[in-house]
C-alpha cells in the first residue's frame, strides 16, 4: 500500500506551444539542439502564443524542483491557473514567479465556478488546471471540467509529470506490470473491509491512499481480508524525510499500530 499528500506533438500548430526559458528569461521553443541532424537548415526558433484550450498540468508533489519545463511555461503564459486550493498553488507561484491569475477549483465550487470557466474557454482562454500536488484528476477534482471542455470540442491537453502513485509503486518493491489504482479506502472498517473483500481475488498490485490516522487501522484490515502478502507504505516522497517500510501486511500494521500515526 502507498500513501501520499499525493510530449507527444499533436502534428499541428499546438505542439508548438510548449517552450523552455533561457537564462536570461527569453523564451526559447523546445525542439532539436542546433547543429543536430533533425534540425532544419536555416530555420528560424518562432515562439508561439499559448493555443486557447485547457491544460491539465502535473506540480510536484513534495519536492518543488520536481517539475517539468514544458509545465513551468504553460503556467507562465496561461491566462489563468485553476487551483485545488490556491494558497498551496502561491507557494509554487512565488518559487517560479507564475503571475497567471490563480482561481478556486475544487469539489466544493466545482458546480458554480465550472459554467465561468466554460465560458472562458469558449470564448477562447488558456487556463491551466492543477491540483494541490502531482497530476490532476488523480483522486483530486477536475474530471467533469474535462469531461464538458471535451463535448464541447474545446481543445484538452496533458503536461505530464509528477504522480504520487506512480512514484509510489516505482520504489514498493511490488511487481509493476499489473496494478490497480484504489484512490482512498471508506474511512469506516466495515465499509473498508467490504471494499476490500471485492478486490481480494484480483491478481495485480494494489494501490492506495490512506491519512496517517487511519494508516494503522486500515492496514489491519487490508491483512484480514487481504492475507498476509507482501506490501510497503510509502510516506513524504520526495521530502527530506521521506520513508518506505516494506514489510508483509500483518507486519506493517502491527508497527504502525504500535507506533502511532506517523508525522507528515
Amino acid at each position: 500500500m502507498a500513501r501520499s499528500a499525493d510530449e507527444t506533438s499533436s502534428g499541428k500548430a499546438r505542439s508548438r506551444a510548449a517552450s523552455g526559458r533561457s537564462e536570461d528569461g527569453r523564451l526559447e521553443p523546445i525542439g532539436p539542439p542546433s547543429g543536430s541532424k533533425s534540425a532544419e537548415p536555416g530555420a528560424t526558433a518562432e515562439v508561439t502564443a499559448l493555443l486557447p484550450g485547457l491544460y491539465i498540468v502535473s506540480t510536484p508533489i513534495g519536492n518543488l524542483r520536481d517539475i517539468t519545463l514544458r509545465a513551468l511555461d504553460v503556467l507562465r503564459r496561461a491566462d489563468a491557473i485553476l487551483c485545488e486550493d490556491t494558497r498551496v498553488t502561491a507557494t509554487l507561484a512565488r518559487r517560479y514567479g507564475l503571475a497567471a491569475e490563480r482561481i478556486a477549483y475544487h469539489d466544493h465550487n466545482a458546480d458554480q465556478v465550472r459554467p465561468k470557466i466554460m465560458a472562458r474557454l469558449a470564448a477562447g482562454a488558456a487556463l491551466a488546471l492543477v491540483s494541490d500536488a502531482g497530476t490532476p484528476l488523480i483522486s483530486d477534482p477536475g474530471f467533469k471540467l474535462v469531461r464538458e471542455a471535451a463535448a464541447a470540442g474545446i481543445p484538452v491537453t496533458a503536461v505530464p509529470g509528477a504522480s504520487a502513485l506512480l512514484a509510489a509503486l516505482t520504489v514498493a518493491g511490488l511487481p509493476t506490470d499489473r496494478f490497480l489504482f484504489l484512490g482512498f479506502l471508506p474511512a469506516k472498517s466495515a465499509a473498508r473491509r467490504r471494499a476490500l473483500r471485492e478486490i481480494a481475488s484480483l491478481k495485480a498490485s494494489l494501490v492506495l491512499y490512506e491519512t496517517a490516522p487511519r494508516l494503522g487501522a486500515a492496514l489491519e484490515d487490508m491483512a484480514a481480508m487481504l492475507g498476509d502478502r507482501p506490501a510497503a507504505v510509502a510516506r513524504e516522497l520526495t521530502k527530506l524525510h521521506e520513508e518506505v517500510r516494506r514489510d508483509g501486511l500483518k507486519a506493517l500494521a502491527e508497527r504502525y499500530k504500535s507506533e502511532g500515526p506517523p508525522k507528515g
